[in-house]
């Protein structure tokens, strides 16, 4: 399909009126921001697109409240520089899909909320939507919306933050959003185990999550990946891999009883503070599969306990990589030819539920397999009206979710 024409409005009122207009016409619009994951989701067939990449800069920052507000189209990387001069940070640790999707361009601020876009450290932080303390957008009539706040009180605006973000531009127009940071950690190191197969490695991931060391990443390398981790320091046939975060006494205090542990697992290396930031940045972008392909990648939640096994049915069954995240919960598959989504699926329904979302293929692909994991008839009733309430004509995003949404 050929590329369609794009506008660019700079203010939150040009963007209501691009959408009222199109609301009357009854056209179908693209919503992107900084257009990094338009490779991500089923392809959207609109008549024309709106960017909100020029809609853009802090409105409020106060660090001493730990608030950050900002347009939508601001980028990822002017949220993060603004934070850093008070050392704090986006908890949730939002991944970087461009190595991992070929993609060009800025991620944006509203884009991460409107995929609820998070990393690694999820385990121990939530999602991009918990840090989400209000929007303001404009629906599918042209109608700015303003929910919540800068403070968590109001719980009907709440389940509106809420329910914007992972909607991936199909119930509004995010223009500005309103989020919590934290403290970035004064030093950060890594705890590696060598060795462990992917059920071993399963065991010591929980085992780590349960002790009182406050493990703020937990990932699993096997051997098809663990070298692309050679030049931060992870060495071995596989590799464990446990974050500490914090003050630097507390980190060493944690290290040594973190290290005692696993000693036992097998042989234990230590990523200190700069390898370790890369290294988990390598993690989060799903950078052993960003291999310049379009080789289906699947992104897959299960139980932490069973994700191995997952992974160990479908090799069976079909070509398969993979590496673990989110101490086992979070399985990254990249198929060798084709997506197999209804093996994937059947295997993760057998191993009592989860879901899986088809991040990488071609567009063709995209347009023939379900991206996100298909909804049951009441919620997809459900998810019907709302969709209605935000958006009856149905003009933003048309698709991109599911063929109905």
């Amino acid at each position: 399909m050929s590329e369609v024409e794009t506008r660019y409005p700079e203010t939150e009122q040009e963007v209501a009126r691009i959408v009222a207009d199109a609301f009357a016409a009854g056209l179908p619009i693209e919503v992107r921001g900084g257009g990094t994951r338009k490779g991500f989701g089923r392809p959207v067939q609109a008549a024309s697109a709106l960017s909100v990449a020029k809609l853009s800069g802090i409105t409020n920052y106060d660090p001493s409240e730990l608030v950050m507000a900002a347009r939508a189209g601001t980028s990822v990387a002017e949220v993060e520089a603004a934070l850093a001069v008070n050392n704090q940070m986006l908890t949730f640790e939002p991944i970087d899909h461009r190595p991992l999707l070929g993609a060009e361009g800025e991620p944006t601020i509203g884009g991460v909320f409107a995929g609820n876009i998070s990393g690694p450290r999820r385990i121990l932080a939530g999602a991009a939507r918990d840090s989400l303390l209000g929007v303001r957008f404009v629906n599918g009539t042209g109608e700015i919306v303003k929910s919540g706040g800068r403070v968590m009180k109001n719980v009907t605006g709440l389940d509106l933050v809420k329910l914007l973000a992972g909607s991936w531009g199909t119930l509004g127009v995010l223009s500005e959003v309103i989020f919590k940071v934290l403290p970035r950690p004064e030093t950060t190191l890594s705890v590696a185990v060598a060795g462990l197969n992917d059920a071993q490695a399963a065991e010591a991931m929980a085992a780590a999550l349960a002790m009182s060391v406050e493990v703020s990443g937990a990932a699993h390398l096997p051997e098809s990946v663990v070298h692309k981790f050679a030049d931060v320091g992870v060495r071995g046939s596989a590799a464990t891999v446990l974050r500490l975060e914090g003050l630097e006494p507390s980190v060493e205090v944690r290290r040594a009883r973190l290290i005692a542990e696993m000693s036992r697992r097998g042989e234990v290396t230590v990523v200190e503070h700069q390898p370790s930031l890369q290294l988990w940045r390598e993690i989060r972008d799903v950078v052993p599969f960003a291999d310049g392909t379009m080789k289906p990648v699947w992104r897959v939640s299960v139980a932490p306990s069973q994700g191995h096994q997952l992974v160990a049915a479908l090799r069976l069954k079909t070509g398969v990589d993979a590496f673990y995240d989110w101490q086992g919960g979070l399985v990254w598959l990249r198929m060798e030819a084709d997506p197999e989504a209804d093996l994937v699926r059947r295997y993760i329904k057998a191993l009592g539920g989860g879901h899986a979302t088809l991040v990488r293929a071609d567009a063709e692909t995209r347009t023939s397999v379900p991206v996100f994991e298909p909804q049951s008839g009441p919620l997809l009733a459900l998810s019907g009206r709302i969709k209605d309430q935000f958006d009856p004509g149905g003009i933003l995003n048309p698709g991109r979710m599911t063929a109905a949404v």
